[in-house]
């Protein structure tokens, strides 16, 4: 069975690798979309694999975006033309599902604490 929206789409992302996978993971779940595979490397990229019903294209996209990462251009254009398709036509293609293979490089913005000038 083919996939007619499986879109492969590049990122990149301040948060921490471990952390980003975490979130991205809740957040997909909790739309109700299924995470087929993750990770990070030593390089600090993310790869995750993951499905969902269009209908929950606009929550998808959104979680995304609020997950701090940045996605390419051809990333918005393409999760663009998957809401307005299926907002044109959510009886016929709601229920179909759409597949992302997301790449996300990141990187850490390493948190320095100074320790307060001590008095005398």
């Amino acid at each position: 069975m083919s996939v007619p929206w499986a879109m492969e789409m590049k990122a990149i992302s301040i948060e921490e690798p471990s952390r980003l996978v975490q979130t991205l993971t809740g957040a997909i779940l909790g739309c109700g979309g299924w995470v087929l595979s993750r990770g990070a490397n030593d390089t600090g990229t993310v790869n995750m694999l993951f499905e969902f019903e269009r209908q929950a294209c606009v929550d998808i996209y959104s979680l995304l975006i609020a997950a701090g990462l940045e996605l390419s251009q051809s990333g918005h254009i393409r999760f663009t033309e998957l809401c307005q398709c299926t907002r044109s036509h959510p009886k016929d293609c709601g229920m179909e599902i759409a597949s992302i293979d997301l790449e996300i490089q990141t990187f850490p913005v390493e948190m320095h604490c100074r320790r307060p000038a001590e008095t005398v």
